[in-house]
C-alpha cells in the first residue's frame, strides 16, 4: 500500500490513505490506470479506455479494446513458489508446482476443446474444495468458457435451482466427499443432476471416493486423470475485458437463487486491489482461506495466485478430529493470510482452543473474517487467544460484486468491532431512508459509483430488468447493497446484518448483529438467531439459543441474557421470547439464515431448503406454543 501511495503521491495532498482513498473515488481514470500498471495485468491487447459512461449506475464500461485472459494472468511464469497445497480432513497432503498446474490446466483445456467448447460455453462443477477444481477451472478459462460450482454437500433441488439456469456442456463431479469423519457418497445426486441437464454433452468424473465404482455407475464417463496427462502446448484465448468467466449465485433462501455472471477483467483487477493493496499479499506467501468451492470467497482465494502466491485448499471440518486442526496445518504451511468466518471464530472459542497455546505462528500477518459480522469479543479473542501482532480485517462484500465493500488495511489500525475502512475506488456511503449520506448513523449500505467488478448481469435477464430491480430500485443510479450499517468515527464501518432481517420493534431498527454481540459472549451458548415476529400490530424480538451439550434453557441463564442484552445494547434489545432449538439453520456456505426462520415462525414455507446446509433443522421452529402467548 505504501509503495502504491507513493507511485501516485504527485496527486495527493498527503502521502497517506485517506487521501489516497479520496484520489481513487475523484480521479477513478488514473487511479485505476496506476493500478493497472502496479499489478502488471497481462494483456495481449491495451486499453483505449480505462472507463466510458461512468455516469450510468449500471452501465459504465471498463477498459474497453483490452483482450487478456484471467487464468494466463493467474498462471504467469515469473512466479516461482508452488501453486496449490491441499489438504484434506482425513490427512491426506498434496503440493503443486505452478508447472504442474500450468501442464495440468493445458491438457485439460485441450480436451474441452476436443469436445466442441469454446468461449461462453458453460462447465460446472460438483467437486471439494480440491486442487482438481482450480486446474478445471483454470482449464475452463483459458478457452473463455464460463465457470460455475457448487460444493458437494448441495442436494439435487439446490443444484437444479443453480447449475439448471446456465445449460452447461461439461460437468465436472466428484463421486463422495468427507466430512467430520463421515464418508458421503455423491454418485446417487450425479446421477440425478445429469439427467436434470438437458444440455449436457459431457460428464468428467473426479474420484475422491472409490474410482472403481465411480468407472461402473458412468461407464461413459470421461476420467479427470486421463484428461490432464500429456503435453499439449498452453493456449489462452484472448478475450475482451468483460468476458464472461464466472457465474455465482445468492444464497436462494427466500426462491430461485439469481444467477450473477461475472468478468474475467473485472474480477481480475479487483481482487488483485484488495490482494496486494488491502491484505499486503506478496509472492511466495502462503494464502488460506477456509470455503467451499461455491462460496465468493474460493473464488478470491483462487485469484491470489496472480499476485505470486501459494493458495491452501482445506476439504472436510475444520473442527475434525480436534479444533486445533488448521492451526497445525497453519504452523506447517508458514500461513502469511488465514481467512474464515465470523461463526468459525466464535466457535473455535467456544471450544476452548487456544493456538497460540499449542502451534508457532510467526509467518502470520493478517487474519481475515467475513460472512457475518464479528463481534468486539471476537475481536479480542483472535488478539488474546491466536496472536497479538496481527492485522485482522472483518471485510464485507459479497457474491454479488465478488469482490469488497470494506477492506482490511495493514496501514491502519484496528478498531475492535470495526472494518478498517472502506476499499479503494468504491464509493461506500450510509444513507438514511430518504437517500441523505450520514456518519456515525445507522442506515442502509450504498455505493454511489461504478467499478470494474460489478456484474455483467444476470442470466436469462436479456433485458436486465432483473438485475436493475436487485440493486438499483431502492436509490436511483445507487447500488443499494441490502446492509444495514454504520460509518464511524475513524471512517470505518460497522455492519449490524442484513436490512431486511432488521428488527423493528415499536418502529425503532434493531440490527441482528447487535444482539449476537451480547449473546455470543455467554459460553453457555453455541449458536443464536433473532427474528422479528409479527404481534398484535407490532413487531416483538424472539431469540432462539442453541446451547452447549448438557445445558439447558433455564430461569436464570434467561435472566442473564436479558440482564445483559439491557446493559450492553438497549432495553429495546431485549427479546419478548427466549427458546431453546437443537439446531440453526444456516445457508451451505455456513450463514444464518434469519429470513427461512422468521418465514417458518409466520406460518410460511420456505420454499427453495435445498439451499440450506440442514434444512430439519427449520421444523423446531414450527408451530411454537410459546409464540402464540
Amino acid at each position: 500500500m505504501r509503495r502504491f501511495i507513493d507511485s501516485v503521491c504527485a496527486e495527493l495532498d498527503e502521502p497517506d490513505y485517506r487521501h489516497l482513498y479520496d484520489f481513487s473515488l475523484r480521479e477513478p481514470q488514473k487511479f485505476w490506470a496506476a493500478a493497472w500498471d502496479f499489478f502488471g495485468i497481462k494483456a495481449e491487447q491495451p486499453y483505449r479506455s480505462v472507463v466510458a459512461d461512468f455516469d450510468r449506475m449500471p452501465g459504465a464500461r471498463w477498459f474497453e479494446g483490452a483482450e487478456l485472459n484471467f487464468a494466463d494472468n493467474l498462471l504467469r511464469p515469473e512466479h516461482s513458489a508452488p501453486a496449490i497445497v491441499a489438504w484434506d480432513e482425513t490427512g491426506r497432503r498434496t503440493e503443486h508446482s505452478r508447472d504442474d498446474v500450468r501442464r495440468q490446466a493445458a491438457n485439460l483445456a485441450a480436451a474441452l476443446r476436443g469436445l466442441g467448447i469454446g468461449p461462453g460455453d458453460r462447465v460446472a462443477g460438483f467437486l471439494p474444495n480440491a486442487a482438481e477444481t482450480v486446474v478445471a477451472m483454470l482449464a475452463t478459462a483459458s478457452i473463455g468458457a464460463v465457470w460455475s460450482a457448487c460444493s458437494p454437500d448441495f442436494g439435487i433441488h439446490g443444484l437444479v435451482d443453480r447449475l439448471g439456469q446456465i445449460g452447461p456442456k461439461v460437468l465436472f463431479a466428484t463421486d463422495g466427499y468427507s466430512y467430520n469423519g463421515k464418508r458421503i457418497d455423491s454418485l446417487p445426486t450425479v446421477a440425478k443432476l445429469v439427467a436434470e441437464l438437458a444440455e449436457l454433452e459431457a460428464l468428467v468424473l473426479v474420484p475422491n471416493r472409490d474410482p472403481e465404482a465411480a468407472r461402473q455407475a458412468f461407464p461413459t464417463a470421461l476420467d479427470y486423470a486421463a484428461l490432464i496427462e500429456g503435453d499439449a502446448p498452453a493456449h489462452y484465448a484472448s478475450l475482451p475485458f468483460a468476458h464472461p468467466l464466472y457465474v455465482l449465485y445468492s444464497s436462494g433462501t427466500t426462491g430461485v437463487p439469481k444467477a450473477i455472471v461475472h468478468g474475467a477483467g473485472g474480477t481480475l483487477i479487483q481482487h488483485q486491489k484488495e490482494h496486494i493493496l488491502h491484505a499486503d499479499i506478496k509472492p511466495g506467501d502462503v494464502v488460506f482461506y477456509f470455503t467451499t468451492c461455491g462460496w465468493m470467497m474460493w473464488h478470491w482465494l483462487v485469484s491470489s495466485l496472480a499476485s505470486g502466491a501459494t493458495i491452501l485448499l482445506y476439504e472436510g471440518s475444520p473442527f475434525h478430529p480436534d479444533p486445533g486442526r488448521l492451526w497445525r496445518i497453519a504452523e506447517r504451511e508458514k500461513l502469511a493470510v488465514f481467512g474464515t468466518s465470523a461463526g468459525y471464530l466464535t466457535a473455535l472459542e467456544k471450544s476452548g482452543f487456544r493456538p497460540r497455546d499449542s502451534v508457532r505462528l510467526d509467518s502470520l500477518r493478517t487474519l481475515l473474517s467475513t460472512g457475518s459480522p464479528l463481534s468486539p469479543a471476537g475481536f479480542e479473542f483472535v488478539y488474546d487467544a491466536i496472536k497479538t501482532d496481527l492485522q485482522l480485517s472483518s471485510i464485507a462484500g459479497g457474491s454479488d460484486l465478488i469482490a469488497c465493500f470494506a477492506s482490511g488495511n495493514p496501514m491502519l489500525p484496528v478498531y475492535k468491532g470495526e472494518l478498517q475502512c472502506r476499499a479503494l475506488a468504491m464509493a461506500v456511503e450510509i444513507y438514511d431512508a430518504d437517500g441523505h449520506a450520514i456518519r456515525e448513523q445507522k442506515g442502509e449500505l450504498v455505493c454511489t459509483a461504478p467499478f470494474p467488478s460489478m456484474p455483467l448481469g444476470f442470466w436469462n435477464d436479456p433485458d436486465g430488468s432483473r438485475y436493475r430491480r436487485a440493486y438499483f430500485e431502492r436509490f436511483a443510479n445507487v447500488w443499494h447493497h441490502g446492509d444495514y450499517a454504520e460509518l464511524t468515527l475513524h471512517d470505518g464501518l460497522i455492519i449490524y446484518g442484513r436490512s431486511d432481517a432488521v428488527l423493528n420493534p415499536g418502529g425503532v431498527r434493531i440490527g441482528t448483529a447487535e444482539i449476537y454481540r451480547v449473546v455470543e459472549q455467554f459460553d453457555e451458548v453455541a449458536e443464536s438467531v433473532a427474528i422479528g415476529q409479527e404481534w398484535r400490530g407490532d413487531v416483538r424480538v424472539v431469540l432462539f439459543v442453541m446451547l452447549r451439550d448438557g445445558v439447558d434453557l433455564d430461569e436464570a441463564l434467561e435472566a442473564r441474557l436479558r440482564s445483559a442484552l439491557r446493559r450492553d445494547a438497549s432495553p429495546r434489545h431485549v427479546p419478548a421470547k427466549i427458546l431453546q432449538v437443537a439446531a440453526i439453520p444456516r445457508t451451505i456456505s455456513g450463514k444464518v439464515v434469519e429470513l427461512a426462520v422468521r418465514e417458518i415462525v409466520h406460518g410460511r414455507e420456505v420454499s427453495n431448503q435445498d439451499a440450506l446446509a440442514n434444512p430439519e433443522a427449520l421444523d423446531a421452529f414450527r408451530n411454537r406454543p410459546e409464540l402464540e402467548q
